[in-house]
């Protein structure tokens, strides 16, 4: 597989389980030892992935768009991607996500706010 359709597979399951507000599911998409770094401070493994995700509010989705892949290693791909985040009672949020995959699940994701 090139490197757009595994980073797509993989955060097609991450935007899918966000989308359903699945935690649980979320974290299933990561090393059990990833570094996580959304809008908060930052946690290693899955269970700080979906403590952080069971913070969201509920009706939280997620839009993404890959804009550069590159693979590092054969079983490794870095992804940087522009998301939406759209809420139920606010103005949709645009990050910037860098994430390394490896194995089909996510080692590491790094959210950024730009101007």
């Amino acid at each position: 597989m090139n490197e757009t359709t595994i980073l797509q597979d993989v955060m097609d399951r991450w935007k899918d389980a966000v989308d359903a507000h699945e935690p649980e599911r979320v974290a299933e998409n990561f090393t059990r030892d990833a570094i996580f770094q959304g809008l908060h401070p930052y946690g290693v493994g899955r269970e700080a992935v979906a403590e952080y995700y069971d913070s969201q509010p509920l009706g939280l989705t997620a839009e993404y768009k890959i804009l550069e892949t590159r693979r590092i290693s054969d079983d490794v791909v870095l992804g940087y991607l522009s998301v939406d985040f759209s809420f139920t009672d606010r103005p949709a949020l645009n990050v910037y996500l860098s994430v390394l995959v490896r194995d089909d699940l996510i080692a590491h994701y790094q959210v950024s706010r730009l101007p």
